[in-house]
Protein backbone atom coordinates (compact mmCIF):
# COMPACT_ATOMS: atom_id res chain seq x y z
CA UNK A 1 0.00 0.00 0.00
CA UNK A 2 0.97 3.61 -1.15
CA UNK A 3 1.92 5.80 2.06
CA UNK A 4 -0.90 8.14 1.01
CA UNK A 5 -3.00 5.31 1.13
CA UNK A 6 -2.23 4.60 4.19
CA UNK A 7 -2.37 8.22 5.48
CA UNK A 8 -6.05 8.53 4.24
CA UNK A 9 -7.14 4.94 5.91
CA UNK A 10 -5.43 7.08 9.01
CA UNK A 11 -7.07 9.85 8.68
CA UNK A 12 -11.07 7.83 8.21
CA UNK A 13 -10.00 5.49 11.17
CA UNK A 14 -9.58 8.69 13.83
CA UNK A 15 -12.65 10.13 11.97
CA UNK A 16 -14.23 6.41 12.49
CA UNK A 17 -13.29 6.36 16.09
CA UNK A 18 -14.38 10.06 16.97
CA UNK A 19 -17.88 8.87 15.30
CA UNK A 20 -17.91 5.79 17.59
CA UNK A 21 -16.82 7.48 20.58
CA UNK A 22 -19.83 10.06 19.72
CA UNK A 23 -22.39 7.18 19.70
CA UNK A 24 -21.20 5.56 22.76
CA UNK A 25 -21.00 8.18 24.64
CA UNK A 26 -24.33 9.18 23.64
CA UNK A 27 -26.18 6.14 24.30
CA UNK A 28 -24.69 5.75 27.74
CA UNK A 29 -23.96 9.26 28.73
CA UNK A 30 -26.05 11.54 27.10
CA UNK A 31 -25.19 14.73 29.95
CA UNK A 32 -21.85 14.35 28.07
CA UNK A 33 -23.20 16.74 25.64
CA UNK A 34 -19.86 18.83 24.79
CA UNK A 35 -18.04 15.73 24.64
CA UNK A 36 -20.41 14.27 21.93
CA UNK A 37 -20.60 17.23 19.96
CA UNK A 38 -16.56 17.40 19.96
CA UNK A 39 -16.08 14.10 18.50
CA UNK A 40 -18.64 14.62 15.98
CA UNK A 41 -17.13 18.24 14.62
CA UNK A 42 -14.10 15.96 15.01
CA UNK A 43 -15.20 13.25 12.83
CA UNK A 44 -16.29 15.99 10.24
CA UNK A 45 -12.60 17.68 10.13
CA UNK A 46 -11.02 14.48 9.65
CA UNK A 47 -13.28 12.96 6.68
CA UNK A 48 -12.80 16.33 4.95
CA UNK A 49 -8.72 16.00 5.67
CA UNK A 50 -9.20 12.57 4.19
CA UNK A 51 -10.35 13.72 0.98
CA UNK A 52 -8.01 16.41 1.06
CA UNK A 53 -5.07 13.63 1.05
CA UNK A 54 -6.83 11.91 -1.49
CA UNK A 55 -6.14 14.59 -3.59
CA UNK A 56 -3.20 15.50 -2.82
CA UNK A 57 -4.56 19.28 -1.14
CA UNK A 58 -2.27 20.78 1.50
CA UNK A 59 -3.79 22.20 4.18
CA UNK A 60 -3.11 24.67 7.08
CA UNK A 61 -3.85 23.24 10.51
CA UNK A 62 -6.78 23.92 11.36
CA UNK A 63 -10.15 23.15 12.92
CA UNK A 64 -12.18 24.94 10.82
CA UNK A 65 -14.62 22.79 8.64
CA UNK A 66 -15.73 26.21 6.38
CA UNK A 67 -11.87 26.53 5.55
CA UNK A 68 -11.85 22.61 4.48
CA UNK A 69 -14.62 22.43 2.48
CA UNK A 70 -13.99 25.35 1.06
CA UNK A 71 -10.20 23.75 -0.24
CA UNK A 72 -11.91 21.17 -1.95
CA UNK A 73 -11.38 21.90 -6.36
CA UNK A 74 -14.89 22.56 -7.93
CA UNK A 75 -14.79 19.02 -9.51
CA UNK A 76 -16.23 18.09 -5.94
CA UNK A 77 -19.72 19.39 -5.55
CA UNK A 78 -20.01 20.64 -2.54
CA UNK A 79 -23.72 21.56 -1.59
CA UNK A 80 -24.90 24.63 0.54
CA UNK A 81 -26.53 22.17 2.59
CA UNK A 82 -22.84 20.84 3.74
CA UNK A 83 -21.68 24.18 4.32
CA UNK A 84 -24.79 25.06 6.83
CA UNK A 85 -24.04 21.26 8.14
CA UNK A 86 -20.47 21.84 8.62
CA UNK A 87 -20.56 25.11 9.72
CA UNK A 88 -23.00 24.27 13.02
CA UNK A 89 -20.50 21.63 13.91
CA UNK A 90 -17.83 24.47 13.31
CA UNK A 91 -18.35 25.91 17.07
CA UNK A 92 -17.75 22.30 18.50
CA UNK A 93 -14.05 21.96 18.36
CA UNK A 94 -11.65 21.94 20.39
CA UNK A 95 -12.21 25.49 22.62
CA UNK A 96 -15.42 23.76 24.16
CA UNK A 97 -12.99 21.39 25.91
CA UNK A 98 -12.32 24.07 28.51
CA UNK A 99 -14.32 25.17 31.47
CA UNK A 100 -14.86 29.06 30.30
CA UNK A 101 -16.67 27.69 27.01
CA UNK A 102 -19.65 25.31 28.14
CA UNK A 103 -22.15 24.62 25.85
CA UNK A 104 -25.50 22.82 26.24
CA UNK A 105 -27.31 20.95 23.31
CA UNK A 106 -30.48 19.13 23.31
CA UNK A 107 -30.66 15.89 22.30
CA UNK A 108 -32.15 16.63 18.90
CA UNK A 109 -29.20 18.43 18.44
CA UNK A 110 -26.90 15.51 19.62
CA UNK A 111 -28.57 13.73 17.28
CA UNK A 112 -28.13 16.08 13.94
CA UNK A 113 -24.51 16.15 14.95
CA UNK A 114 -24.01 12.47 14.74
CA UNK A 115 -26.47 12.80 11.16
CA UNK A 116 -23.80 15.33 9.91
CA UNK A 117 -21.12 13.66 11.05
CA UNK A 118 -22.51 10.24 9.35
CA UNK A 119 -23.26 12.01 6.45
CA UNK A 120 -19.62 13.52 5.86
CA UNK A 121 -18.52 9.85 6.33
CA UNK A 122 -20.51 9.14 3.60
CA UNK A 123 -19.36 11.62 1.29
CA UNK A 124 -15.37 11.39 2.35
CA UNK A 125 -16.19 7.39 1.52
CA UNK A 126 -17.80 8.19 -2.13
CA UNK A 127 -15.46 10.70 -2.96
CA UNK A 128 -12.07 9.14 -2.13
CA UNK A 129 -13.76 5.89 -3.88
CA UNK A 130 -13.73 3.74 -0.59
CA UNK A 131 -16.70 0.93 0.46
CA UNK A 132 -18.70 2.70 2.64
CA UNK A 133 -18.98 -0.94 4.97
CA UNK A 134 -15.82 0.46 5.91
CA UNK A 135 -11.90 1.24 4.48
CA UNK A 136 -10.50 -1.95 5.39
CA UNK A 137 -12.69 -3.88 2.58
CA UNK A 138 -11.53 -1.71 0.11
CA UNK A 139 -7.62 -1.10 0.45
CA UNK A 140 -6.48 -2.45 -2.69
CA UNK A 141 -9.06 -0.04 -4.35
CA UNK A 142 -7.73 2.99 -2.62
CA UNK A 143 -4.02 1.91 -4.12
CA UNK A 144 -5.19 1.54 -7.37
CA UNK A 145 -7.08 5.83 -6.95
Amino acid sequence: MSAQSELILEWINKADHDLGSAKIIYLHLPDYFDTIAFHCQQAVEKYIKAILVHRDIVFDRSHDLIYLLELLPEAIHVTTEQFRKAASLSGLSVQIRYPNKTIYLTKEELEEAIAISLEFRAFAMEQIGINENGAGNSLERLDKA
